[in-house]
């Protein structure tokens, strides 16, 4: 009972996976977390790890929550670390997002991370401390069309990751997020177009999207020894996008090949 535990939501399927993944080849046993009880099943099925629980749970429903998080210490008996990385996204133009829409964002990408926090935290105290990791977005630092409701749910949840560190981090509990970038993911494969991709690739200096294992990376280091003492951070994981301004491609190039004049 004394190796570490590691809670992730959303962890079926991309980037919740991938941090799943990271934690238990690091030692850590894992609960994952998810509403998509079919793929939940079919996610732990392929992991086959006797080190991780699958536990179906929405996030936004705090009954749900404070179930999910007992029946993880009646298993694994403590918490260490908590990834909040369950989140949705309605994309439409601002004035065809409905309230409904709108409330239904909030409710996974900001009460679910309060709600499962809220949770997490006395069992955290109990051993000692620990380290939770909000998963956050680019998109709450520099908005863009069709994510008003997105955008904004992401913005709040840095400002909560601050709140939880002040008020936690007296504790012994560290609170950061990471802000992904553009990822390679099903959803992006799926949502975005050619031309879609074509322009992140002109906005990004590493002209590239992320990867899921990229996200994961530095989720372990903020749960890690090695940032004891970094609390209240968000981390951006967005190869310079929120770095860069206007992207101009024919700059990047004459970087790169200096016979190229401009």
């Amino acid at each position: 009972m004394t190796e570490k535990v590691a809670v992730v939501t959303g962890a079926a399927r991309g980037i919740g996976l991938a941090i799943a993944q990271k934690f238990l080849a690091t030692g850590y046993r894992v609960a994952l977390l998810d509403y998509d009880a079919e793929t939940l099943a079919q996610t732990a099925e392929a992991l086959r790890e006797q080190a991780m629980l699958a536990v179906e749970c929405d996030v936004s429903n705090p009954t749900q929550v404070q179930a999910a998080i007992e029946r993880v210490v009646a298993h694994f008996g403590r918490i260490d670390a908590l990834v909040n990385n369950a989140g949705v996204a309605v994309f439409k133009p601002a004035l065809e997002t409905t309230f409904e829409d709108w409330s239904n964002v909030m409710a996974t990408n900001l009460n679910g991370p309060f709600l499962c926090t809220q949770a997490c935290v006395p069992v955290m105290l109990k051993s000692g401390g620990g380290s939770v990791v909000n998963i956050a977005s680019i998109s709450g630092v520099r908005a863009s069309t069709l994510r008003i409701a997105y955008g904004t749910s992401k913005a709040a949840l840095m400002h909560l990751t601050k709140q939880q560190a002040v008020e936690y981090g007296n504790a012994g509990i560290r609170v950061n997020a990471v802000a992904p970038g553009p990822v390679e993911t099903a959803m992006a494969a799926q949502v975005h177009s050619a031309d879609i991709r074509t322009s992140y690739r002109d906005a990004i200096p590493l002209a590239r999207y992320g990867t899921p294992e990229e996200i994961a990376e530095a989720v372990a280091f903020l749960c890690s020894a090695a940032a004891s003492f970094i609390n209240g951070q968000i981390l951006a994981v967005d190869g310079g996008f929120d770095a860069a301004g206007v992207g101009l491609p024919s700059l990047r190039d004459a970087v790169a090949d200096p016979s190229i004049s401009v």
